[in-house]
């Protein structure tokens, strides 16, 4: 079993290596201007505002990946069905201001009529090929040709898990307005999108959709969509409407860029934070649960929805420990955790909505 795994997992790498180099390739015909003039450009990279090594504990990544593919991993993956809603996005009331979680990373929002994606992942896997990370039973029940018509897409970074080929390339005619990193528009120009719709911004940047005022923020993270690293930049948002203001964190580890963001931009009406895929051995890539409590504090959030869970097995947790730990923690910090199932309408109007622990009882 394990030499078979062994074997796959070389020639996923391979297949990964191959991809990244033809497509780095199509990526240098892009201008990369403002990418080279960055202050967060350094030494040919992008780099985080304090030191982030990927890993702690193996220095070589070839043996870190080999320790985590070989571990002893219980539950990580759950046998039972993960429990969805089926709502038609296409009859939403457009007075109603809602959020719908799709499972991982993946959110829509409808706020004064305006439709916002964030990071979708509908192809059913959250990686380069369709073979590889699967995503749980029960947690792909929504597809792209379900999404109406979206006035503005956020990326927060290009990892399969967030940006996914065959999601974007079906979702493409129904896409107005993409915001994103520096050099994440040049994967959407390689897949036929119109530079005219697509704005990169650095960290700290600002712009107006309409007369909602977004920012980019820092994250604590990496990019790379293959061997290369580094050559996009990963973020955060600040979305300010006129009614709430929101803070779309992506994946992140824990660091002082999050006290930074509440003091500059805080309180929050909702943050959707990341719980879930975390590890010792990645512990300043994505976060631990505790440090997602300090996080909440820091951003000084009213209320909190925790992604990054719950549809993919990148780490070695069990696959609900996430929602457990969550729960157990907000609990004992007063913090109002939402946990709506896949498909669930959170209404942002209301500061109380009840929501069932859906996870307990699942294997």
């Amino acid at each position: 079993m394990k030499r078979r795994q062994f074997i796959k997992y070389l020639s996923i790498l391979s297949m990964v290596s191959l991809s990244s180099f033809v497509a780095d390739k199509k990526s240098k015909k892009k201008s990369k201007h403002r990418q080279f003039n960055s202050p967060n450009f350094k030494n040919g990279a992008f780099q985080n505002q304090i030191p982030t090594p990927q890993l702690t504990i193996e220095k070589n990544p070839f043996f870190a990946m080999m320790a985590f593919v070989f571990s002893k991993k219980e539950r990580a993956t759950p046998i039972s069905l993960i429990p969805s809603v089926q709502t038609d996005l296409l009859q939403l009331n457009p007075s109603e201001d809602v959020m719908i979680w799709f499972g991982h990373s993946s959110y829509f929002f409808q706020i004064d009529g305006k439709r916002i994606l964030v990071d979708p992942v509908f192809s059913g896997y959250g990686a380069p090929v369709s073979f590889m990370n699967k995503a749980f039973k029960g947690t792909s029940t929504y597809t792209a040709a379900m999404m109406p018509n979206i006035d503005l897409l956020l990326l927060t970074h290009d990892h399969y898990d967030h940006l996914d080929y065959d999601t974007m390339k079906k979702l493409r005619p129904r896409i107005g307005k993409i915001i994103c990193g520096l050099g994440v528009g040049a994967h959407l120009e390689d897949w036929c999108f119109d530079a005219t719709n697509i704005q990169e911004l650095d960290w700290e940047e600002t712009t107006q959709f309409g007369d909602w005022k977004l920012t980019a923020t820092p994250a604590r993270h990496f990019s790379g969509r293959g061997i290369q690293r580094n050559n996009t930049l990963w973020l955060s948002f600040v979305l300010a409407t006129n009614k709430y203001k929101i803070f779309i964190g992506g994946d992140s580890g824990y660091g002082p860029h999050f006290a930074n963001i509440g003091a500059a931009h805080g309180p929050f009406d909702l943050a959707l934070l990341e719980q879930g895929q975390y590890n010792k051995r990645w512990c300043h890539i994505h976060m631990m649960p505790t440090e997602v409590m300090q996080a909440v504090k820091d951003l000084k959030v009213k209320r909190l929805f925790a992604g990054h869970n719950s549809k993919f097995k990148l780490s070695d947790h069990p696959w609900d420990e996430p929602m457990l730990k969550l729960a157990e923690n907000c609990k004992i910090e007063g913090i109002q955790n939402l946990t709506p199932t896949i498909g669930e309408l959170v209404y942002l109007g209301r500061s109380k909505q009840e929501f069932s622990e859906w996870w307990r009882g699942l294997n």
